[in-house]
């Protein structure tokens, strides 16, 4: 594809789900928009491609007094990962990694709330993971969220995004087992600048289009509460 910007995320979904038409269909693969404008794009996918879609939510784990300062993140599930080199370097110790975490935890329930309405989350164990967003700037949040589901147990993990910098492309590429970015323009000052239709989508947006595809073709699979397999080890399944 040439270097030219997308109509809107429906079109960008349409046109990276033309390079996964090979999964359309399977039981074995599921869809996961990183929230808001990635549910967009993911839906489109979906759609085309009959397969389940769920969110998936990652939080920032603030130093205290430096918020901004990432020493880590958690993500949909249970997923923790942190940055050993912060933590050291400012002596962050296990309890205060803990109470951030906890209230961090708390906002994502919170957000995912907004987002599900009732919706539970797909597990994922076994299954195909493609992480969807409508774009990537740095990469952090999709290298959390994709560190974070490796956890889950999938059986392996795809990225599909519209465009990113070349440079965050090849570091995300290194992380998964597929990546498919259709644009990797040199001149990147933001995703936005490559469509020309970017409106903000409001957490009734992405509830509205979460239930259309749970209640479509591919994505009336069984959900249930996705946790690390640890936790999952001792519980009953009837």
């Amino acid at each position: 594809m040439k270097e030219e910007r997308f109509r809107d995320r429906k079109e960008a979904g349409r046109l990276l789900a033309e390079e996964l038409l090979e999964y359309g269909g399977r039981k074995d693969a599921v869809i996961l928009a990183l929230p808001r404008g990635g549910v967009a794009v993911g839906a489109e996918m979906a759609r085309i491609l009959h397969l389940p879609l769920d969110v998936f939510t990652v939080r920032k784990l603030g130093v205290p007094g430096q918020e901004e300062l990432a020493m880590g993140a958690i993500a949909t599930g249970g997923g923790r990962v942190l940055n050993p080199a912060v933590v050291a370097n400012l002596g962050i110790d296990e309890r205060t990694i803990e109470d951030v975490a906890r209230r961090e935890e708390r906002e994502l329930k919170r957000r995912e709330a907004l987002f599900r309405k009732g919706l539970p989350p797909l597990a994922i164990r076994g299954k195909i993971a493609i992480f969807v967003d409508d774009g990537i700037a740095t990469g952090a949040t999709m290298r959390v969220a994709v560190e974070a589901a490796r956890k889950l147990e999938p059986a392996s993990v795809f990225a599909a995004v519209p465009v990113a910098p070349p440079s965050v492309a090849e570091r995300i590429a290194e992380l998964v087992d597929r990546c498919i970015v259709l644009l990797t323009p040199d001149s990147f000052f933001g995703v936005g600048q490559w469509y020309e239709e970017f409106p903000q989508l409001g957490d009734e947006e992405v509830c509205a289009l979460l239930h259309a595809a749970a209640g479509a073709k591919g994505g009336a699979v069984k959900r249930g509460r996705r946790q690390p397999p640890e936790e999952a080890a001792g519980e009953h399944r009837g």
